[in-house]
């Protein structure tokens, strides 16, 4: 599956956003934008705040979930992020954006994450958009593996996991040993 700047990249952002553990300060919520392609964005305290409310909406659309529940809450933030999606010309190709020109930092965020999730869904597969498989953790992803079958965040998770399963088998087995 290809993955698009608009629709992969965005669809991180989102996941980025949703694993944000508290309210981040606006230098730190710039870098993070900065690293997902989004510059030139200097946050207002307010811009700042509205980011992490929405940011808390995103979570939901993370995890084990069917897909008619996953279309419901993107097509709630769809409708919310309000966009005015255009078409522009850069290089002689035509480009697309998702908000309004002259839209403001949070505005831009919720209408490119929010269509971003909408890409992934309709354009990969709905089950792409995860929770890490390992109990300590559950941070949010965007699967774009090959074969969309990814269960952890990383694979320093998958690791972890795997050699607490490992000890755990060792445990039962010497248990049933000594018993």
């Amino acid at each position: 599956m290809h993955f698009n700047h608009y629709g992969g990249e965005a669809a991180r952002l989102a996941a980025d956003l949703v694993n944000l553990t508290e309210a981040p300060r606006p230098e730190s919520l710039e870098t993070l934008l900065a690293a997902h392609g989004v510059v030139n964005r200097a946050l207002t305290t307010t811009q700042v705040e509205s980011i992490w409310e929405w940011s808390r909406r995103l979570s939901v659309c993370f995890g084990r979930q069917d897909l008619e529940e996953r279309c419901h809450a993107v097509n709630e933030l769809l409708a919310d992020a309000s966009s005015s999606p255009r078409i522009s010309l850069h290089d002689g190709q035509p480009h697309l954006h998702y908000s309004a020109i002259g839209a403001d930092a949070a505005a831009h965020i919720r209408a490119v994450t929010a269509a971003g999730l909408a890409y992934v869904i309709c354009s990969a597969d709905a089950d792409r958009l995860g929770r890490c498989a390992r109990r300590s953790c559950a941070l949010a992803f965007v699967d774009t593996s090959r074969n969309g079958r990814r269960a952890y965040c990383s694979v320093r998770c998958a690791n972890n996991d795997a050699v607490a399963r490992h000890r755990d088998r060792g445990r039962a087995s010497q248990d049933r040993t000594h018993s």
